[in-house]
């Protein structure tokens, strides 16, 4: 009764992903229809291969296919389909990862090239080119597969030649085929093994950069504290002496100089600070302050002046933005709207910057240009700004939307405690103040009072 039932499910659950598989391959030949050198590129790259190399082995097998069409033709076979076959079957495995991006499996490759060299020797020919075929093929899985896979399918290749020569169908020596295979498999392993150690080698390099860094954040680290737990030290004292001089003795002068001593050790230490953090980065930090989202209106202004039309809108609370994701909302801003000057000159852009309760939603939006095809973007200035977004734990897309290119970004709101603090930080000075004023305002005290 529970297989009955669960039938059913298993599959509508199969048919389900294969309607799912059958949309994406037709996205993926869509895809690679408008931008064929790019798609490919990325395809032959799924080999970890150069796309060079594996363009060079695909078109050995496909050359070496068509000289064992012609030697038929030529031959006495002609209009025989068998040889049409054949070239097919070699060949099959290309087209689909170069299209579609499916990964041929060695054991796949293996079996339609043997399919195919069989179709070929079936109707042999003098000094036929068709075991070649298998040569090839055998390098090509020797570098894609491990040798549990690639040995077995070698030998397996010879064997089939060996049936075709006993059979009188070879009129070349099987000590020379059988050589040629096993120069092919030698080939094509030490591909795989320059392959391995290639990536091992980019693993090694990875781990030493993370330790490295991982060492300089530690070193970083240990000096920022040192400076902070000394000035922060130092100024709580001062602080404490201009609260109990003003709460015990109400003496105003020693206060101010508690306080003037408090704030020229606060500047130091945050003059040590920037330049301790300053050395995480390669080059000195600047001396001006980054921007933040109130000085987008000025950078929308530059755009404008140089030509541009931008309809240009924020709604919202901007105090609820931190100046971390102010700077972030300035950069998505500015690389945008550069890439609307560049890519798409002489096209307006919408602007929209919505502050909500929760999460900040930066929308910016332009016309596509008449008869250009939208493409994803691969450069700099996308993947900077998805690591900006991404630091802040929120989200960025950027893609056509109809016959318009839409970048929306959403950043969750994490500045209400910087909010918080600021504001108390701005009462405690007005009180501080103020009862710093208060005694002033009396007159002036006498020997008594003092």
């Amino acid at each position: 009764m529970n297989v009955t039932s669960a039938t059913p499910q298993a599959v509508g659950q199969a048919l389900r992903e294969l309607r799912a598989e059958v949309k994406a391959g037709r996205g993926r030949i869509g895809l690679f229809l408008r931008h064929p050198a790019d798609e490919f590129r990325r395809h032959a790259e799924q080999f970890g291969y150069p796309a060079n190399v594996v363009v060079l082995i695909e078109l050995i097998l496909l050359a070496v296919s068509v000289i064992a069409v012609f030697q038929r033709y030529s031959w006495a076979y002609f209009p025989s389909s068998l040889p049409i076959l054949a070239l097919l079957l070699a060949n099959l495995t290309g087209p689909l990862y170069v299209a579609i991006g499916l990964l041929p499996k060695p054991l796949v490759i293996g079996g339609f090239t043997m399919c195919a060299a069989a179709l070929f020797l079936a109707q042999p020919v003098p000094t036929d080119s068709a075991p070649f075929i298998l040569v090839a093929a055998a390098g090509e899985i020797a570098a894609l597969g491990s040798l549990l896979v690639s040995i077995p399918v070698a030998c397996a290749m010879v064997a089939e030649l060996w049936f075709f020569h006993t059979i009188g169908h070879l009129d070349i020596g099987m000590p020379i085929w059988t050589f040629a295979v096993a120069c092919g498999w030698m080939a094509g392993q030490m591909m795989n093994y320059q392959r391995r150690y290639l990536y091992q080698e980019r693993e090694n390099q990875a781990v030493r950069a993370v330790q490295a860094a991982d060492d300089e954040r530690r070193r970083i680290a240990r000096e920022v504290h040192d400076v902070i737990a000394h000035s922060l030290s130092i100024t709580l004292l001062h602080v404490t002496a201009a609260r109990h001089a003003l709460q015990t003795d109400r003496d105003v002068d020693e206060a101010v100089d508690a306080l003037t001593d408090a704030e020229r050790l606060g500047r130091q230490a945050m003059a040590d600070i920037r330049r301790t953090v300053g050395l995480l980065g390669q080059h000195p930090s600047p001396q001006t302050p980054e921007p933040g989202l109130d000085d987008i209106p000025d950078l929308i202004q530059d755009f404008v002046r140089a030509g541009m039309e931008i309809d240009f809108r924020m709604t919202g609370n901007a105090r609820e933005v931190s100046a971390g994701v102010g700077l972030a909302l300035y950069r998505i801003c500015q690389e945008s709207l550069a890439n609307i000057a560049k890519h798409a000159p002489g096209i307006g852009a919408r602007l929209r910057i919505e502050m909500s309760g929760r999460e900040i939603t930066l929308t910016v939006t332009n016309p596509l240009p008449p008869g250009v095809l939208p493409r994803p973007g691969r450069g700099m200035g996308i993947s900077g700004m998805q690591q900006r977004i991404s630091l802040l734990g929120g989200t960025l897309s950027s893609a056509a939307d109809g016959d318009r290119w839409r970048v929306v970004a959403r950043i969750p709101l994490s500045g209400q405690f910087e909010c918080l603090a600021t504001a108390a930080e701005e009462h405690v000075r007005t009180m501080l103040f103020s009862m710093i004023r208060k005694p002033a305002a009396d007159g002036p005290r006498g020997e008594g009072e003092q």
